[in-house]
């Protein structure tokens, strides 16, 4: 398994694209070692494996995971994530191929507040000010990539999200 791997193909953005899709990404990037096949991942999803099936192929075709080399049980061939983080290649953003990946990280901020926010794991913070996207970009990806200098291994894993739009009321 690979540290990192860089998302530079819309097919890849597209793979993402649907919830589904991300939780079974974020079930087999769990654990480096973590391998589940289809069955196993519709089981711990409470999906219907036949329409799990679907969603791993796609995952599968674009690169994100693989079969992995331990063989099948049965004939229930396990996956494992190719790499422990993905990142999106700047320019592809740029490009505004992702709507389909921010509304699976959409989708991914609500489920975890509908979890964590009771028990205070969760936070965020909203600031509207005149800036130019590209400013945006730049400021957000020297914040990732201070977040990924200070990673420290011995804490417990969270996601960081972060989005830049234009107010969606115009004053």
């Amino acid at each position: 398994m690979q540290e990192t791997l860089i998302l530079d193909k819309p097919e890849q953005l597209k793979a993402l694209g649907h919830p589904l899709r991300v939780r079974v990404l974020e079930m087999l990037g769990q654990d480096g070692e973590w391998q589940l096949t289809n069955r196993e991942l519709a089981q711990r999803l409470g999906v219907d494996p036949g329409h799990l099936h679907f969603h791993v192929r796609m995952l599968l075709k674009a690169g994100l995971i693989e079969l992995a080399d331990s063989g099948g049980r049965g004939r229930e061939k396990p996956y494992r994530a190719v790499a422990k983080v993905f990142r999106v290649a700047p320019e592809l953003l740029a490009a505004g191929g992702a709507s389909d990946l921010q509304a699976a990280m959409i989708d991914q901020v609500q489920r975890a507040h509908t979890r964590y926010s009771e028990a205070g794991a969760f936070r965020g913070a909203q600031l509207e000010l005149k800036l130019s996207m590209e400013q945006a970009l730049k400021l957000m990806t020297a914040f990732l990539d201070n977040a990924r200098d200070n990673e420290d291994e011995s804490a417990d894993k969270i996601v960081l999200t972060l989005f830049a739009h234009p107010p969606a009321v115009q004053d």
